[in-house]
């Protein structure tokens, strides 16, 4: 009989982050309770080797080459039947007791699709870490924020956004689905390759009824930037191209042309401010990501769901980018909780 919970780390050449983090996991992890998966990537390194020396009883699969995120993790998931997966980055530190509080919001009801931890910097362990903090929400032009991080502002963890609470998105860095139900939405959109991808994936499970939970006793600490650093052309690239695909696929049609015409106008905005900085290759991402949304613009176009936003909660009417520059609104308890839809 299989155990509740599968914890499934995607790798790729990461036998750093293995070594460091593999260990914590196991002891923090009740082996009555969950599986630990390692999905690889088609590794070049000795990952492989490690892990089977040193960690017998961590399973693992393994792919001929790198499916990315999105491909990697639903290969890997398409062939796990515990009740529950969970997607976690390979540089995660979880802490002592992280997982039953994960469990117990799940088992609470059965409307709820996905749930995430707090996330805590683990350089900076007072502070929230910018990829997911205390649960996530979408601006009306696509923009990511969360509780303890808008844009650039990140805040220190001071026990202000303890409150489990429905969010827009949970983070793909420590993400709890529905193993069954992950399976049947088609998970992760593998055209995303990475990035935004699991935002995309909560708007699709708010679509199908289910909601979005963020539980904050549960806390692991991330490093960030494992895959590609923060400060990175391609990030930047990936970020801006797949934002515009996730709107054009979730949007209901009353807000398409207007949200996805001026999320572009801002972007441009954004490759001005790149090239007047001298930051060719920033400039040129931002170009790139608008050519190839065209280039997918038809296959996004079949994509999309005709039933609307159904008022997911965690949507916010407004813009993101004007209540922090023009308004001074820099921590997300600034914000009108009017402005959230519920």
């Amino acid at each position: 009989m299989s155990k509740k919970v599968a914890v499934v780390i995607l790798n790729w050449n990461g036998v750093d982050f293995l070594r460091k983090f593999i260990p914590i996991l196991v002891q923090n992890t009740p082996s009555h309770v969950a599986d630990i998966v390692v999905a690889d990537n088609g590794s070049s390194d000795n990952s492989l080797s490690y892990l089977s020396e040193e960690h017998p009883t961590v399973r693992t699969i393994c792919f001929d080459k790198n499916y990315g995120f999105t491909g990697g993790y639903n290969r890997a998931i398409s062939q796990i039947d515990n009740q529950y997966s969970i997607l976690l980055n390979s540089d995660i530190e979880v802490g002592a007791g992280w997982l039953e509080p994960l469990v117990n919001a799940m088992d609470a009801s059965p409307k709820v699709g996905a749930c995430m931890p707090k996330l805590r910097s683990y350089s900076n362990r007072e502070t929230f870490e910018y990829a997911g903090a205390a649960g996530g929400y979408l601006d009306r032009y696509g923009y990511p924020f969360c509780r303890g991080r808008i844009l650039s502002t990140i805040e220190n963890d001071l026990g202000q956004y303890d409150s489990p609470t429905s969010v827009f998105w949970a983070t793909g860095a420590c993400l709890m689905v529905r193993t069954n139900l992950y399976n049947s939405l088609g998970g992760l959109d593998s055209d995303f390759f990475a990035h935004m991808e699991e935002i995309d994936f909560c708007w699709r499970l708010q679509h199908a009824g289910y909601r979005v939970v963020v539980e904050p006793s549960s806390i692991v600490y991330h490093v960030g930037g494992g895959t590609l650093p923060n400060d990175n052309p391609r990030k930047m690239y990936l970020n801006f191209r797949n934002s515009l695909l996730m709107l054009t696929k979730n949007l209901p049609s009353s807000m398409l042309f207007t949200t996805i015409f001026t999320r572009m106008v801002l972007d441009g905005v954004a490759g001005a401010a790149f090239l007047a900085k001298g930051k060719w290759g920033f400039f040129v991402a931002v170009l790139k990501a608008h050519r190839d949304f065209y280039r997918m613009l038809p296959t996004f176009l079949k994509k999309r769901k005709e039933i609307g936003l159904h008022q997911p909660e965690g949507f916010y009417r407004k813009s993101i980018i004007i209540s922090y520059f023009v308004k001074g609104k820099k921590r997300f308890s600034d914000l009108n909780p009017s402005y959230f839809s519920k």
